[in-house]
């Protein structure tokens, strides 16, 4: 069978437990399709907006914590995979992206759909493989296998990353009429022994002398994805060790109780004066972005004396300009070794006691401000992501979009009782551009509940997302429609400009119902707080149908209603 090294490559990733495809529709990708709608242990699903589809297949493989395979046809197509595998490259989750090919000698002839693929990624993928044009050769064929085998392999190796293969196909594309797709049954399977990425003797000797030197040690943990294992490892070691812990609410740490979650509210206003209270001499990170501005801008300017970094491999990000130790082990086995770790009471561990209580005591300012700021006039947008992040049943999704619906989640935070709830968000690169279809991927990946709140810019430019043939019965958009792009009314310099309504926010009209309508979906609208209790039950009410809750609010309101919360912040620190 002439295209049988392609439909190898479904067996083999089958063999290899990737088991998800994403397939764009397209003819010059027929062989791949064929490979992949065909076999059985794989299960195909089709969209037709490219862009769409690859964030769908990013939010698969985050929640899968697995590779999941894109195809596409040649041409621009493969340009519109381009923001997706950015995103998946920056938030290190794993694709093998499949692209279809014109074989190379009619690039630049004015062939259709033929553009230069190679290299189309350029340094958003971790490797690019082409694979051969003729397929009959024993050394094409061995080619092939070894370059999918080393794909998949490099996908998963940490971190994790995009793929991207290169597949240049002659006609014809199909199979005859009666003749039958086969998988072999000798494919080779080369398998890889992954590293256990824990501490070495040397390394230990260095943390144990070292440990007991600093009596301010502050952990500050970045975006990942709920991880049993670390919180395990955490528990262990807050159980030995007093020490505060800053996280996000993308870090995924709230169950556990000690995290510092309002950092980015109360730095904001707080004086110099107690920012140099709350310096770390030993700063401990680990995870990928953070979305706090102002703690960011903290630990800039207040430098510890060391910075440990942990990360399994690849290059550590300097996010704080001053990293001095990067251990190359997973967070869980650094904590796991941290718990073991012997520290008797002594005046010196009691520093570390009363450095701890100061970030407690600003943790406690801020929940007292945030129960006591909401509740009267007006209801604006930040209040009503509280209501609802309040709300969310246990065990289920909630994803993010960029701009100022992650920045609402982040000041508000999760509660340690809120069990189950994992959260997700773009910000490998922070944009707009597939949230939606992120969120899609996670529901159909998962069937878990997912919660998506977003903003009307994001929802809008990504309404592909709703754009196939799945159902997705657990979804949930929460749409907070200001008809623009508040964030620019909020950020520092945009929202002076006098150019900033037209070009900058950037007005807009469009309201959800007809989307709704056009795609079958309940629409539900929230105009008073009076409706705000029947609005958000029906919301929630997981009878089977999606659900678009769209909350149609002003600019103004919502950007005063921001600026107060902070203002009370500030004035808790003239009492």
């Amino acid at each position: 069978m002439r295209f049988q090294p392609i439909y190898d490559i479904a067996e083999l990733c089958a063999r290899k437990d990737v088991t998800d495809a994403v397939l764009c529709p397209g003819s010059r990708c027929a062989p791949l399709t064929l490979a992949f709608t065909r076999h059985p242990h794989i299960t195909p699903r089709t969209f037709s907006d490219e862009r769409s589809a690859g964030f769908i297949a990013l939010g698969m493989a985050q929640q899968k914590k697995n590779p999941v395979v894109v195809v596409c046809t040649s041409g621009t197509a493969v340009y519109n995979l381009a923001p997706a595998v950015a995103e998946a490259w920056f938030s290190e989750t794993p694709l093998v992206v499949l692209t279809a090919d014109r074989p190379s000698e009619w690039i630049a002839q004015h062939d259709g759909q033929t553009i230069h693929q190679a290299e189309i990624f350029g340094k958003h993928v971790k490797k690019f493989y082409q694979l051969p044009q003729d397929y009959d050769h024993a050394d094409s064929q061995w080619a092939i296998n070894r370059i999918v085998n080393e794909a998949i392999n490099l996908a998963r190796q940490e971190p994790q990353g995009p793929v991207h293969i290169n597949a240049p196909f002659r006609e014809p594309l199909y199979p005859e009429r009666n003749e039958a797709t086969t998988y072999s049954s000798d494919v080779r399977v080369m398998r890889e022994h992954r590293n256990a990425y824990t501490l070495t003797d040397e390394q230990q000797q260095k943390i144990r002398q070292e440990w007991s030197s600093y009596h301010n040690i502050l952990i500050v943990a970045g975006q990942q994805h709920p991880d049993e294992a670390l919180a395990t490892a955490l528990g262990s070691f807050f159980a030995k060790h007093d020490v505060p812990l800053v996280s996000d609410i993308i870090s995924n740490l709230h169950e556990g109780g000690k995290s510092i979650r309002h950092a980015d509210l109360f730095l904001g206003q707080a004086s110099e004066d107690l920012k140099k209270t709350l310096r770390p001499d030993l700063l401990i990170t680990f995870g990928q972005s953070l979305i706090s501005k102002n703690v960011k801008l903290f630990l800039r300017k207040y430098t510890p004396k060391a910075h440990w970094h942990l990360q399994p491999e690849g290059t550590a990000a300097d996010t704080f300009k001053h990293v001095t130790d990067i251990f190359q082990t997973s967070p869980a086995s650094f904590f796991g070794f941290i718990s073991s770790v012997q520290q008797d009471e002594t005046f010196e561990n009691q520093k570390q006691h009363n450095y701890t209580k100061l970030w407690e005591v600003e943790e406690r300012r801020a929940q007292r401000t945030l129960a006591d700021f909401f509740g009267s006039g007006d209801l604006a947008e930040m209040e009503l992501v509280k209501e609802l992040i309040d709300q969310l049943p246990e065990h289920s999704n909630l994803h993010l979009a960029n701009s100022m619906s992650v920045r609402y989640a982040n000041f508000i935070g999760l509660e340690a009782r809120r069990k189950g709830i994992r959260v997700f968000s773009n910000r490998g690169t922070s944009g707009i551009d597939g949230c939606t279809s992120t969120s899609v991927g996670h529901h159909l990946a998962s069937g878990r509940p997912t919660f998506l709140i977003t903003g009307d810019v994001a929802f809008f430019y990504d309404r592909n997302a709703f754009w196939h043939n799945y159902p997705i019965p657990g979804l949930r958009v929460l749409l907070l429609n200001n008809h623009g792009g508040l964030i620019f009314n909020v950020i520092d310099g945009p929202a002076s400009m006098p150019e900033a309504r037209e070009y900058f926010i950037t007005r807009q009209a469009l309201k959800a119902q007809k989307l709704c309508e056009e795609f079958g979906f309940d629409h539900l609208i929230l105009d008073s707080r009076r409706k705000l209790r029947n609005v958000l039950k029906d919301f929630l009410d997981l009878d089977g149908r999606t659900k678009i809750l769209e909350f149609e609010t002003d600019v103004t309101l919502n950007k005063t209603v921001f600026d107060n919360l902070k203002l009370k912040i500030k004035k808790s620190y003239e009492l």
